[in-house]
């Protein structure tokens, strides 16, 4: 291992309180190790409790989220909005997972069930649910990840971690086939940094702060959600930039399907504030 100079800066914070949905931009956020304060706090089901996300529904780019003081705010332009209260409402609990991951959680109520299932135009009840209180889910990943880590309603790990030159080296090669430039939010980051060569965070181990320090665990296999348009909830009808992804930056391990970013978890458990602009250091691994 070596120890890189505080030459990484990170120029982007988001977080995602529903799964799914729109992220928030932050100049500031707090880390905990269940990731960023709020993030994946709902998740939206169908009524067998399968879960819901752009794969299926691409309307749910296009609904916006918002956090108030005691709850969030959801909309989407056109029809309105609904807020759901942060505090334990003990809703009809239900069983669902995140892929593997068996979960026990939290309906939120009958008014934000109709909702969601209006504003996305959806044929079939659908409700947002939390966490049951008490509940810990599960690590499906503990080999790469830990048995100790926590989520909330992530795919896997707690932050994604993302690179602007590896996006700069994707759109270069967009740009060569004809294709238009993608932004990052395609890629739907917690941590976005530069100061890094394209792809250089595969190689990497930490990243380091004055107060907080991130473990990266392994590469983030992508899937079809890189092709939505996150502003019109419309797909690529040329499935990029996956394609171009998959010949530029593969998988490690031999799989043909493309990997950005790097999924991480904070190696401490008391919570700490970073913001953008903060400068960090780079633990590379040396082969």
């Amino acid at each position: 291992m070596k120890n890189g100079p505080a030459n990484v800066e990170i120029t982007a914070l988001t977080v995602y309180p529903v799964k799914s949905m729109r992220g928030i931009a932050l100049e500031r956020a707090a880390l905990t190790p269940l990731g960023i304060e709020h993030d994946r706090r709902f998740m939206v089901v169908r009524a067998d409790g399968t879960f819901v996300t752009q794969r299926d529904t691409p309307a749910m780019a296009l609904v916006e989220t918002a956090i108030e003081a005691d709850g969030l705010l959801l909309s989407r332009e056109g029809r309105g909005f609904v807020r759901v209260p942060f505090e334990a409402r003990g809703g009809e609990r239900v069983e669902t997972r995140v892929w593997k991951d068996a979960c026990t959680v939290e309906d939120q109520g009958a008014v934000i069930s109709r909702w969601l299932s209006e504003a996305l135009e959806s044929t079939e009840r659908l409700r947002l649910v939390a966490m049951a209180p008490g509940f810990k889910r599960p690590q499906g990943k503990p080999g790469l990840l830990g048995a100790a880590t926590r989520t909330l309603f992530a795919d896997a790990a707690p932050y994604l971690v993302t690179n602007e030159a590896s996006l700069e080296a994707l759109n270069a090669r967009l740009q060569e086939k004809g294709e238009p430039p993608v932004p990052m939010n395609r890629f739907r980051p917690n941590i976005v940094v530069r100061g890094l060569p394209a792809f250089a965070e595969h190689s990497a181990s930490l990243l380091q702060g004055d107060d907080c320090e991130l473990q990266l665990r392994y590469p983030c296999e992508r899937c079809v959600v890189t092709t939505i348009d996150q502003d019109t909830g419309v797909k690529n009808p040329a499935f990029e930039p996956y394609r171009s992804l998959a010949g530029l930056n593969p998988t490690p391990g031999g799989s043909s399907k493309p990997a950005f970013g790097q999924n991480a978890t904070l190696t401490h458990a008391e919570p700490v504030t970073v913001g953008v602009g903060d400068r960090l250091s780079l633990v590379q691994t040396v082969n």
